[in-house]
């Protein structure tokens, strides 16, 4: 057993969103595609005594008991009769609320870490079902697939074969978008008692990007450039340089393109420019997400 183990984290974009409805409850029904992003931040977990210590590098992510990967480590712990504790260091690369569903997956990649540590103790099918309760996009990160098509809340996947790794555009103004505040607003402009069907999708559409592009937009698009002009703008921005597929991930903020060749994404990158926002380079991945080493 490894008194020490370290993991990738990749981040995710949503190439198509749609918001079938609302529970009771409150919560959102979505249907979504995710695709995994070379971009990734880095989680190295070492065996402690006892107790949970988490030090974050590269972003400020709020108290350490909130954070995804805390709450990971503590169910793996807690099932395994916590014989041990750790020690994590999480190094942020994956900007915040942005979308990019970087919390999420470092939630993930601390159950697996943490278990892995454990000797895998914790079956995979329990795993997943830890994921299910940390977040809505987590499953998806904890499954290994780099292409899913999800229902319900983000728990119920249908893991896809990806496309061939293409050259990917992220670009990131300076604010972050809240995912309740997104949902809010897209109760306000669509009305709380809208229910859609779900897409029937033929398999030939998601084998390569630009059928892809085709599918249709996220359903989060317009309330969130209704409420914040700038990120029309920068939406509009990156259309302009002629992606196969552009979308805003996720509830924002971030807008990813991605693009037939690196040189078209570089090219990209120079029309669109820096000023008060990050460019981001990255590829979308097509193989499935790394373990702990």
């Amino acid at each position: 057993m490894p008194d020490s183990v370290t993991i990738p984290a990749h981040a995710k974009a949503n190439l198509f969103l749609r918001i079938l409805s609302r529970e009771a409850s409150g919560f959102h029904c979505i249907e979504t595609l995710f695709t995994l992003l070379e971009l990734h931040d880095e989680l190295t977990v070492e065996q402690a005594a006892s107790g949970i210590e988490l030090s974050v590098e590269g972003a400020d992510t709020g108290p350490a008991e909130q954070n995804l990967a805390h709450r990971a480590a503590t169910m793996v712990l807690e099932a395994t009769g916590n014989r041990f504790g750790v020690r994590m260091h999480l190094t942020k690369r994956i900007p915040v609320m942005a979308g990019l569903g970087g919390g999420s997956s470092d939630g993930a990649a601390a159950l697996h870490a943490v278990n892995r540590l454990a000797a895998d103790a914790v079956p995979r099918h329990e795993i997943l079902q830890f994921a299910a309760r940390l977040g809505s996009d987590v499953p998806f990160f904890a499954s290994g697939a780099s292409l899913a098509l999800a229902w319900g809340r983000g728990e119920r996947l249908f893991r896809l074969r990806a496309p061939k790794p293409a050259p990917a555009l992220i670009v990131v103004p300076g604010f972050g978008i809240n995912t309740k505040r997104a949902y809010e607003l897209f109760d306000t402009t669509r009305g709380d008692g809208a229910h859609r069907g779900a897409v029937v999708l033929d398999e030939s559409v998601l084998d390569n990007w630009g059928a892809i592009g085709r599918l249709g937009g996220n359903d989060f698009e317009s309330p969130v450039f209704g409420k914040e002009p700038r990120l029309r703008e920068l939406f509009e921005r990156v259309a302009a340089t002629r992606p196969l597929l552009v979308r805003l991930s996720g509830s924002g903020s971030a807008t990813i393109g991605v693009y037939k060749s690196e040189a078209e994404r570089d090219g990209a990158a120079l029309e669109i420019g820096q000023r008060d926002w990050e460019l981001i380079k990255t590829t979308t991945r097509q193989g499935a997400a790394p373990g702990p080493t």
